[in-house]
């Protein structure tokens, strides 16, 4: 899939801080998921990373990944908005 930019970033905290970070995308999100994730590895973590591979595969929209981040980033606590 060409386009695995999210419709819509999302807002989360990128450091123990609070510090705000967005996120424009499936691959971004894949990164954070992977790299500065603060929160536990609970399934969600897991469907999150899998949904973005899917989406960064062109096998799934992503849309879907965004759905999966953000239910993950709210149970960690580090989800702040999804808006502009």
């Amino acid at each position: 899939m060409e386009n695995i930019r999210f419709e819509t970033p999302i807002t989360v905290k990128g450091d123990p801080a609070g510090t705000p970070l967005l996120l424009r995308s499936a691959k971004e999100a894949s990164a954070f998921l992977l790299n500065n994730w603060s929160g536990k590895k609970s399934p969600k973590h897991r469907a999150a990373l899998q949904a973005c591979s899917d989406a960064i595969s062109g096998e799934k929209p992503a849309m879907a990944a965004r759905r999966a981040f953000v239910a993950a980033a709210r149970e960690a606590s580090i989800f702040i908005n999804d808006k502009d």
